[in-house]
C-alpha cells in the first residue's frame, strides 16, 4: 500500500434479498451486514483521507498512469496512490448487501478525483473473499460478473465531486436517488461536515480511512439513531 501523505424510506437488509446463496454469502461478510437488522439504503463516502490516504487536489500531479493490475496509480513525479486496504472489499460487500453507494467530495480537482476512480480498479470478488463458494462469488460480483471493475462503477447512487458544501452534495444525492436523508449514512474525516446531520443524515467521523471496523461502527450508530426516532 502506498504511504499515507501528511495532511497539510425503507431500509434494506441482507435478509430481505431473495437469493439461494444468502446463507453462504452471509458467511463471507461481516455480521453487521448479515444479522437481519436494517441497513442504510445509501452509504456516502468522502474521498480524501476517507477512501484514499491523500488530498487529490494538493498531493497528486497529473498525468496519472495505472499500474499493471490497476490497483494503484503513479503521477507525474512518481508518487504512488491507492485506496486504503479494506476499501475494495467494502465496496463489494456493501453492494452485495443491497446498499447503494455514492461519493460526496469537496475538492478543487474534481476531474482528477473522477479520473482516479476510473483508473483504480476493484479486484474480482474471488481475490477479495478467498474461500467463498461459487454461489457467494456470483452474488458478490453482481450482474457484471466476477472481474476487476473500475471503482467508479460501484457508486450507483451518484458522484458529487466539486468545491461546495456537503449540504449541497447531499441535496443533489437526495434528489437523484429519492432516498430520504434519514436512510443515508455518511463517512467523512472532517468534523465540520457534521452539518449534514441537520438534513437528517447520520455522519460517522473517521480519522484514518475506511475499514470494516469503521463501517460496522457507522452502521450501528445509524441503527441507534433510527431506533430513537421510531
Amino acid at each position: 500500500m502506498p504511504k499515507k501523505l501528511s495532511k497539510t424510506g425503507t431500509s434494506t437488509s441482507l435478509s430481505s434479498i431473495a437469493t439461494s446463496s444468502t446463507a453462504s454469502l452471509a458467511s463471507s461478510l461481516p455480521p453487521v451486514l448479515t444479522d437481519g437488522q436494517p441497513l442504510p439504503r445509501l452509504i456516502v463516502f468522502d474521498l480524501d483521507y476517507t477512501l484514499w490516504p491523500f488530498w487529490v487536489d494538493t498531493h497528486v500531479y497529473p498525468p496519472l498512469k495505472a499500474n499493471a493490475d490497476r490497483s494503484a496509480c503513479t503521477d507525474k513525479v512518481g508518487e504512488t496512490f491507492a485506496f486504503y486496504r479494506d476499501v475494495p472489499s467494502v465496496l463489494h460487500g456493501l453492494g452485495a448487501a443491497g446498499v447503494r453507494l455514492a461519493v460526496a467530495s469537496r475538492t478543487h480537482a474534481p476531474d482528477l478525483g473522477r479520473e482516479m476512480l476510473k483508473l483504480l480498479h476493484v479486484p474480482a470478488a474471488a481475490a477479495l473473499f478467498p474461500g467463498a463458494d461459487e454461489a457467494t462469488l456470483k452474488e458478490l460480483a453482481g450482474k457484471k460478473g466476477d472481474r476487476p471493475r473500475k471503482a467508479l462503477e460501484f457508486f450507483d447512487g451518484g458522484l458529487e465531486i466539486y468545491p461546495s458544501s456537503k449540504i449541497r452534495h447531499f441535496e443533489a444525492l437526495g434528489k437523484r436517488t429519492g432516498i430520504p436523508f434519514t436512510d443515508m449514512l455518511f463517512f467523512d474525516d472532517e468534523s465540520r461536515n457534521r452539518d449534514t446531520e441537520t438534513l437528517g443524515v447520520t455522519m460517522w467521523l473517521i480519522r484514518d480511512g475506511v475499514t470494516w471496523g469503521e463501517i460496522e461502527k457507522g452502521i450501528q450508530e445509524w441503527r441507534r439513531r433510527r431506533a430513537m426516532d421510531s
